[in-house]
């Protein structure tokens, strides 16, 4: 490149001044700092109504639906805080627990019933049998084949993460494009400027 033609990209680059720039590059970078910062404060409040829900037998799927589509729209809305979190992070102790109680419930009401239908039926079977005899091991057969165990619930499905995007179509994401747009030409205005100077 020539000395003529240097002159004339110098004289229109004059024309973008380093503070216009700089003032860009400041207001997109200060709008980038405080939408991420909303972002990650938005997704703790709704990770806390999860939690809330989950100690209060609340709308437990409402409020993890909202999470979950929080956190995939908006980017720096990890769960996990650090390297040393609990993972997964969000983790439904309580529904969890009331389930578990729920289903030995249902197995100690179901087994109490078979019980007593039991030493009903024996006893038909077996009226002249008091204590001890044919009508103890009829029992025990009869409660074996009809007794009910409880079921496992994995706890696997009471447990939780979900993964922010490295970028996301919303402010954070347009400011964050923003300032490193505003970066690079900044930078290269400096760098062709001190060239031309130099040259020139």
């Amino acid at each position: 490149m020539d000395k003529k033609q240097l002159h004339h990209i110098w004289t229109y680059l004059r024309m973008v001044k380093v503070w216009h720039l700089s003032v860009l590059l400041l207001v997109s970078a200060t709008v980038c700092v405080v939408s991420l910062r909303s972002n990650n404060l938005t997704m703790v409040q709704l990770r806390d109504e999860v939690y809330t829900a989950d100690r209060t037998d609340g709308d437990v799927e409402g409020a993890l639906q909202r999470l979950r589509a929080f956190v995939y729209g908006h980017m720096n809305t990890q769960l996990a805080s650090d390297d040393n979190a609990v993972y997964p992070p969000i983790q439904l102790k309580y529904t969890y627990e009331r389930l578990k109680q729920a289903e030995q419930d249902r197995v100690k009401q179901v087994n109490e019933q078979v019980y007593t239908d039991a030493q009903n039926y024996c006893e038909r079977l077996y009226p002249g049998s008091f204590s001890g005899g044919p009508r103890v091991p009829c029992i025990e057969q009869y409660v074996s084949e009809r007794g009910v165990k409880e079921h496992a619930i994995p706890d696997a499905l009471y447990k939780f993460d979900f993964v922010s995007p490295t970028w996301s179509p919303d402010l954070a994401g347009f400011s964050v494009l923003a300032s490193i747009f505003f970066g690079l030409l900044l930078t290269l205005r400096l760098i062709i400027g001190f060239y031309a100077r130099k040259q020139l």
